[in-house]
């Protein structure tokens, strides 16, 4: 049996868009937008956008399939998400996290700001990789605002 260990971090990552809130959130809430811009077209997704919903998408990367589960736990429209979540690969849990979402107008536009307090368990996964999945997630997130 491998060694057990938990590696606790707290990252940030900001991203502005050309669109007002009300257009950045609704592609967090809308079922149809969010499995375009999370995960892609490959990944089977379920959200229950609500305070107390769950939200599941589980797809492959590099053969390996990963699992996303997390619970709404604030949603205030257009201003906040926060919402708790675990990640597995294959049967092992790698991580449970704390997320929050904030976004602010900017002009014509948005300011999110994407805070994590993760909990990354047995060395299955790391803070430096999820940030920066969690970078490329909000990129595709400014594409999908593109359409």
């Amino acid at each position: 049996m491998s060694e057990r260990n938990v590696t606790h971090a707290t990252f940030a990552v900001e991203r502005s868009y050309a669109v007002p809130p009300a257009r950045v959130f609704e592609a967090w809430a809308d079922p149809v937008a969010k499995s375009r811009w999370f995960g892609g077209d490959d990944w089977q997704h379920e959200l229950d956008f609500r305070v107390g919903g769950r939200e599941v998408s589980t797809g492959t990367l590099d053969g390996t399939v990963f699992t996303f589960e997390g619970r709404y736990q604030d949603i205030v429209p257009d201003e906040r998400i926060v919402y708790a979540y675990d990640m597995h690969m294959g049967e092992a849990r790698i991580s449970v996290s704390l997320a929050t979402v904030e976004l602010t107008p900017d002009g014509e536009g948005t300011k999110l700001m994407f805070t994590e307090q993760g909990a990354f368990l047995d060395g299955l996964d790391d803070p430096s990789q999820r940030e920066n999945g969690t970078g490329v997630l909000l990129d595709a997130l400014g594409k999908e605002l593109e359409r």
